[in-house]
Protein backbone atom coordinates (compact mmCIF):
# COMPACT_ATOMS: atom_id res chain seq x y z
CA UNK A 1 0.00 0.00 0.00
CA UNK A 2 1.40 3.13 -1.23
CA UNK A 3 0.45 6.43 -2.57
CA UNK A 4 1.10 9.93 -2.34
CA UNK A 5 -1.55 11.96 -0.12
CA UNK A 6 -1.43 15.52 -0.46
CA UNK A 7 -4.97 16.54 -0.32
CA UNK A 8 -7.67 14.80 1.85
CA UNK A 9 -11.27 16.35 1.45
CA UNK A 10 -14.13 16.36 3.61
CA UNK A 11 -17.01 15.80 1.92
CA UNK A 12 -20.10 17.99 2.50
CA UNK A 13 -22.15 14.63 3.20
CA UNK A 14 -20.84 14.47 6.21
CA UNK A 15 -23.08 17.40 7.25
CA UNK A 16 -26.37 15.38 7.75
CA UNK A 17 -24.08 14.04 11.17
CA UNK A 18 -21.61 16.95 12.31
CA UNK A 19 -20.17 20.14 10.63
CA UNK A 20 -17.46 19.16 7.51
CA UNK A 21 -15.86 21.89 8.92
CA UNK A 22 -15.42 20.69 12.08
CA UNK A 23 -13.57 17.65 11.11
CA UNK A 24 -11.47 19.29 8.80
CA UNK A 25 -10.47 22.41 11.81
CA UNK A 26 -9.55 18.89 13.88
CA UNK A 27 -7.36 17.58 10.99
CA UNK A 28 -5.57 21.01 10.12
CA UNK A 29 -2.24 19.92 12.40
CA UNK A 30 -1.53 17.13 9.36
CA UNK A 31 1.10 17.47 7.42
CA UNK A 32 -1.33 17.53 4.36
CA UNK A 33 -3.98 19.36 2.63
CA UNK A 34 -7.46 19.40 3.98
CA UNK A 35 -10.30 20.67 2.95
CA UNK A 36 -14.06 20.86 2.81
CA UNK A 37 -15.25 19.82 -0.93
CA UNK A 38 -18.57 19.41 -2.79
CA UNK A 39 -18.87 16.81 -5.83
CA UNK A 40 -17.00 19.56 -8.26
CA UNK A 41 -14.02 19.66 -5.42
CA UNK A 42 -13.95 15.67 -5.54
CA UNK A 43 -11.22 15.39 -8.47
CA UNK A 44 -8.95 17.89 -6.58
CA UNK A 45 -8.42 15.22 -4.09
CA UNK A 46 -6.19 12.14 -3.15
CA UNK A 47 -8.66 10.69 -0.36
CA UNK A 48 -12.04 11.82 0.98
CA UNK A 49 -13.73 11.55 4.42
CA UNK A 50 -17.57 11.01 3.45
CA UNK A 51 -20.99 9.47 4.69
CA UNK A 52 -22.20 8.78 0.90
CA UNK A 53 -20.68 7.04 -1.88
CA UNK A 54 -19.86 9.05 -5.52
CA UNK A 55 -18.73 7.45 -8.61
CA UNK A 56 -16.46 10.57 -8.43
CA UNK A 57 -14.19 8.88 -5.73
CA UNK A 58 -13.17 6.17 -7.98
CA UNK A 59 -10.40 8.07 -9.13
CA UNK A 60 -8.99 8.96 -5.61
CA UNK A 61 -6.34 6.57 -4.24
CA UNK A 62 -8.51 6.10 -0.26
CA UNK A 63 -11.96 6.62 0.88
CA UNK A 64 -13.42 6.93 4.81
CA UNK A 65 -16.43 6.60 5.49
CA UNK A 66 -17.81 8.38 8.92
CA UNK A 67 -20.12 5.22 9.52
CA UNK A 68 -19.38 1.68 10.49
CA UNK A 69 -21.56 -0.06 7.52
CA UNK A 70 -19.95 0.53 4.48
CA UNK A 71 -23.15 -1.63 2.68
CA UNK A 72 -23.46 1.36 0.79
CA UNK A 73 -20.07 1.67 -1.02
CA UNK A 74 -18.94 -1.02 -4.28
CA UNK A 75 -16.89 -3.13 -2.86
CA UNK A 76 -15.90 -4.98 -5.80
CA UNK A 77 -15.82 -1.94 -7.44
CA UNK A 78 -13.27 -0.11 -5.43
CA UNK A 79 -11.03 -3.00 -5.14
CA UNK A 80 -10.98 -3.08 -9.36
CA UNK A 81 -9.80 0.74 -8.95
CA UNK A 82 -7.54 -0.27 -6.50
CA UNK A 83 -9.07 2.19 -3.94
CA UNK A 84 -8.70 1.67 -0.46
CA UNK A 85 -11.95 1.52 1.35
CA UNK A 86 -11.74 2.41 5.85
CA UNK A 87 -14.73 2.62 7.67
CA UNK A 88 -15.21 4.06 11.33
CA UNK A 89 -15.81 0.63 13.38
CA UNK A 90 -15.20 0.69 16.75
CA UNK A 91 -15.92 4.32 18.11
CA UNK A 92 -19.71 3.49 18.27
CA UNK A 93 -19.66 1.19 21.39
CA UNK A 94 -20.75 3.30 24.02
CA UNK A 95 -22.74 5.83 21.87
CA UNK A 96 -25.24 3.03 20.40
CA UNK A 97 -24.95 1.12 23.85
CA UNK A 98 -26.65 3.86 25.42
CA UNK A 99 -28.92 4.79 23.34
CA UNK A 100 -29.84 1.04 23.58
CA UNK A 101 -29.88 1.52 26.96
CA UNK A 102 -32.41 4.53 27.03
CA UNK A 103 -34.74 2.69 24.85
CA UNK A 104 -34.94 0.15 27.49
CA UNK A 105 -35.21 2.22 30.14
CA UNK A 106 -38.06 4.14 28.01
CA UNK A 107 -40.21 0.45 28.23
CA UNK A 108 -39.40 -0.46 31.81
CA UNK A 109 -39.60 2.39 33.01
CA UNK A 110 -43.31 3.51 31.13
CA UNK A 111 -40.89 7.02 30.11
CA UNK A 112 -42.25 6.99 26.70
CA UNK A 113 -46.27 7.46 27.63
CA UNK A 114 -45.08 10.14 30.35
CA UNK A 115 -43.52 11.87 27.31
CA UNK A 116 -46.91 11.02 25.16
CA UNK A 117 -49.09 11.88 28.05
CA UNK A 118 -47.53 15.26 28.50
CA UNK A 119 -47.90 16.61 24.95
CA UNK A 120 -52.10 15.96 25.76
CA UNK A 121 -51.85 17.20 29.14
CA UNK A 122 -53.07 14.24 30.36
CA UNK A 123 -52.14 12.70 34.18
CA UNK A 124 -51.93 9.26 34.29
CA UNK A 125 -50.46 6.88 35.57
CA UNK A 126 -49.55 3.35 34.54
CA UNK A 127 -50.87 0.08 35.34
CA UNK A 128 -49.94 -1.45 38.37
CA UNK A 129 -47.91 -4.63 36.56
CA UNK A 130 -46.75 -2.14 33.60
CA UNK A 131 -43.57 -0.46 34.88
CA UNK A 132 -40.64 -3.15 35.96
CA UNK A 133 -37.05 -3.34 36.76
CA UNK A 134 -33.98 -4.88 34.91
CA UNK A 135 -32.43 -6.66 36.97
CA UNK A 136 -33.79 -10.34 35.87
CA UNK A 137 -34.13 -9.61 32.65
CA UNK A 138 -32.49 -10.89 29.96
CA UNK A 139 -31.83 -9.01 26.48
CA UNK A 140 -30.10 -11.19 23.51
CA UNK A 141 -27.81 -9.25 20.86
CA UNK A 142 -27.94 -10.47 17.53
CA UNK A 143 -24.29 -9.16 16.81
CA UNK A 144 -21.63 -9.35 18.49
CA UNK A 145 -19.21 -7.07 17.23
CA UNK A 146 -18.47 -3.66 18.64
CA UNK A 147 -22.01 -2.43 18.52
CA UNK A 148 -23.03 -5.14 20.51
CA UNK A 149 -20.42 -5.33 22.78
CA UNK A 150 -21.14 -1.81 23.57
CA UNK A 151 -24.91 -2.90 23.72
CA UNK A 152 -23.56 -5.64 26.30
CA UNK A 153 -21.38 -3.39 28.60
CA UNK A 154 -24.29 -0.97 29.49
CA UNK A 155 -26.96 -3.48 29.76
CA UNK A 156 -24.91 -5.49 32.02
CA UNK A 157 -24.01 -2.84 34.05
CA UNK A 158 -27.93 -2.35 34.58
CA UNK A 159 -28.46 -5.86 35.79
CA UNK A 160 -30.00 -7.76 33.05
CA UNK A 161 -28.51 -10.67 31.64
CA UNK A 162 -27.45 -10.31 28.59
CA UNK A 163 -27.00 -12.98 25.80
CA UNK A 164 -25.91 -12.75 22.52
CA UNK A 165 -25.71 -14.28 18.83
CA UNK A 166 -22.62 -14.57 16.93
CA UNK A 167 -21.75 -17.22 13.53
CA UNK A 168 -19.43 -18.99 15.56
CA UNK A 169 -20.90 -19.46 19.20
CA UNK A 170 -17.60 -18.90 20.62
CA UNK A 171 -17.61 -16.73 23.74
CA UNK A 172 -17.14 -13.07 23.67
CA UNK A 173 -16.15 -11.03 26.98
CA UNK A 174 -19.44 -9.52 28.43
CA UNK A 175 -22.01 -11.64 27.25
CA UNK A 176 -23.43 -14.37 30.03
CA UNK A 177 -24.23 -16.71 27.26
CA UNK A 178 -23.25 -17.07 23.46
CA UNK A 179 -25.42 -18.81 20.55
CA UNK A 180 -24.16 -20.38 17.10
CA UNK A 181 -26.52 -18.20 14.48
CA UNK A 182 -27.73 -21.32 13.74
CA UNK A 183 -29.58 -21.13 17.26
CA UNK A 184 -31.08 -17.55 16.68
CA UNK A 185 -35.13 -19.12 17.02
CA UNK A 186 -33.97 -20.53 20.35
CA UNK A 187 -31.82 -17.86 22.16
CA UNK A 188 -34.49 -15.09 21.39
CA UNK A 189 -37.14 -17.14 22.67
CA UNK A 190 -35.82 -16.76 26.08
CA UNK A 191 -35.31 -12.39 26.04
CA UNK A 192 -37.38 -9.63 26.96
CA UNK A 193 -35.33 -7.79 24.58
CA UNK A 194 -33.89 -8.61 21.21
CA UNK A 195 -31.50 -6.21 19.83
CA UNK A 196 -30.07 -6.67 16.82
CA UNK A 197 -26.23 -4.96 15.65
CA UNK A 198 -25.47 -7.02 12.83
CA UNK A 199 -24.34 -5.46 9.74
CA UNK A 200 -26.04 -5.63 6.32
CA UNK A 201 -24.82 -8.32 4.22
CA UNK A 202 -26.66 -10.93 1.89
CA UNK A 203 -27.07 -13.26 5.25
CA UNK A 204 -28.81 -11.16 7.65
CA UNK A 205 -31.18 -9.34 5.02
CA UNK A 206 -34.27 -9.87 6.37
CA UNK A 207 -32.69 -11.85 8.67
CA UNK A 208 -35.90 -10.85 11.20
CA UNK A 209 -39.09 -11.60 9.54
CA UNK A 210 -42.47 -13.16 10.12
CA UNK A 211 -40.72 -16.71 11.74
CA UNK A 212 -37.96 -15.18 13.49
CA UNK A 213 -41.12 -12.36 15.18
CA UNK A 214 -43.08 -15.49 15.76
CA UNK A 215 -40.22 -17.09 17.86
CA UNK A 216 -39.79 -13.90 20.22
CA UNK A 217 -42.83 -13.65 23.62
CA UNK A 218 -45.22 -11.59 22.93
CA UNK A 219 -43.95 -9.70 26.31
CA UNK A 220 -40.73 -9.19 24.64
CA UNK A 221 -39.66 -5.65 22.97
CA UNK A 222 -37.79 -5.53 19.66
CA UNK A 223 -34.81 -2.90 19.57
CA UNK A 224 -33.40 -1.99 15.89
CA UNK A 225 -29.84 0.02 15.76
CA UNK A 226 -28.12 -1.90 12.75
CA UNK A 227 -29.56 -1.10 9.05
CA UNK A 228 -33.51 -1.09 8.47
CA UNK A 229 -32.99 -4.05 5.46
CA UNK A 230 -31.96 -6.27 8.42
CA UNK A 231 -35.95 -6.08 9.32
CA UNK A 232 -38.74 -7.20 7.37
CA UNK A 233 -40.58 -4.30 8.17
CA UNK A 234 -44.25 -5.00 6.96
CA UNK A 235 -43.83 -8.76 9.17
CA UNK A 236 -42.30 -6.37 12.03
CA UNK A 237 -45.86 -3.89 11.59
CA UNK A 238 -48.33 -7.16 11.29
CA UNK A 239 -46.08 -8.42 14.49
CA UNK A 240 -47.09 -5.36 16.36
CA UNK A 241 -50.58 -4.87 15.11
CA UNK A 242 -51.20 -8.43 16.05
CA UNK A 243 -49.85 -7.93 19.34
CA UNK A 244 -47.48 -10.62 18.69
CA UNK A 245 -44.83 -8.05 20.38
CA UNK A 246 -44.82 -5.82 23.47
CA UNK A 247 -43.04 -3.06 21.48
CA UNK A 248 -40.06 -2.12 19.62
CA UNK A 249 -37.50 0.86 19.54
CA UNK A 250 -36.19 1.92 15.90
CA UNK A 251 -33.41 3.89 15.42
CA UNK A 252 -33.23 2.28 11.26
CA UNK A 253 -35.68 1.42 8.65
CA UNK A 254 -35.73 0.18 4.74
CA UNK A 255 -36.60 3.69 3.77
CA UNK A 256 -35.33 6.68 5.47
CA UNK A 257 -36.97 9.09 6.26
CA UNK A 258 -39.23 7.06 7.72
CA UNK A 259 -42.55 7.54 5.56
CA UNK A 260 -45.08 9.79 6.75
CA UNK A 261 -47.72 7.09 5.68
CA UNK A 262 -45.87 4.54 7.87
CA UNK A 263 -48.01 3.41 10.95
CA UNK A 264 -44.99 2.97 12.98
CA UNK A 265 -45.39 6.57 13.80
CA UNK A 266 -48.51 6.25 15.15
CA UNK A 267 -47.97 3.13 17.57
CA UNK A 268 -47.89 3.67 21.18
CA UNK A 269 -45.60 1.27 21.49
CA UNK A 270 -42.55 2.34 19.06
CA UNK A 271 -40.07 4.45 19.30
CA UNK A 272 -39.20 6.07 16.75
CA UNK A 273 -35.45 7.90 16.38
CA UNK A 274 -34.15 8.75 13.34
CA UNK A 275 -30.87 6.73 12.80
CA UNK A 276 -28.90 8.75 14.83
CA UNK A 277 -28.17 5.94 18.10
CA UNK A 278 -24.77 6.69 17.69
CA UNK A 279 -24.67 10.50 17.43
CA UNK A 280 -22.70 12.43 19.68
CA UNK A 281 -20.95 15.77 19.91
CA UNK A 282 -17.38 14.23 19.82
CA UNK A 283 -18.68 11.86 16.66
CA UNK A 284 -15.87 14.16 14.25
CA UNK A 285 -13.40 13.95 16.97
CA UNK A 286 -13.62 9.53 16.53
CA UNK A 287 -13.87 9.44 13.15
CA UNK A 288 -10.90 12.00 13.24
CA UNK A 289 -8.66 10.16 15.00
CA UNK A 290 -9.20 6.91 12.76
CA UNK A 291 -8.43 9.47 10.08
CA UNK A 292 -5.35 10.47 12.03
CA UNK A 293 -3.99 7.40 12.77
CA UNK A 294 -4.21 6.36 8.85
CA UNK A 295 -2.60 8.97 7.68
CA UNK A 296 0.39 8.62 10.18
CA UNK A 297 0.74 4.51 9.35
CA UNK A 298 0.51 5.73 4.96
CA UNK A 299 3.82 7.90 6.14
CA UNK A 300 5.38 4.88 7.76
CA UNK A 301 4.31 2.36 5.31
CA UNK A 302 2.34 0.30 7.62
CA UNK A 303 -1.48 -1.13 6.92
CA UNK A 304 -4.11 0.98 7.30
CA UNK A 305 -6.41 0.16 10.92
CA UNK A 306 -10.55 -0.42 9.55
CA UNK A 307 -9.53 -1.53 6.21
CA UNK A 308 -12.54 -2.93 4.54
CA UNK A 309 -11.40 -3.02 0.77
Amino acid sequence: MAFELERLGVHESVDAVFPPAELAAFLADLSIDVAVVDDDGIDDCDAAVTLVYREAFLELDWIHSIQAGFDRFPRAVLEDHDVILTNSAGIHDRTVGETVAGYVLMFSRRLHDYVANQQERRWVRPEWDEGFTLPGSTACVVGTGTLGSGVAETLGALGVRVTGIRRSGDPVPGFDEVYASDRLLEAIGDADFVIVTVPLTDETHHLFDAETFDAMRDDAYFVNVARGSVVDEPALIDALEAGELAGAALDVFEEEPLPESSPLWGMDEVIVSPHAAAYTRDYFRDVGEIVRENVKRLETGAEFTNRVV
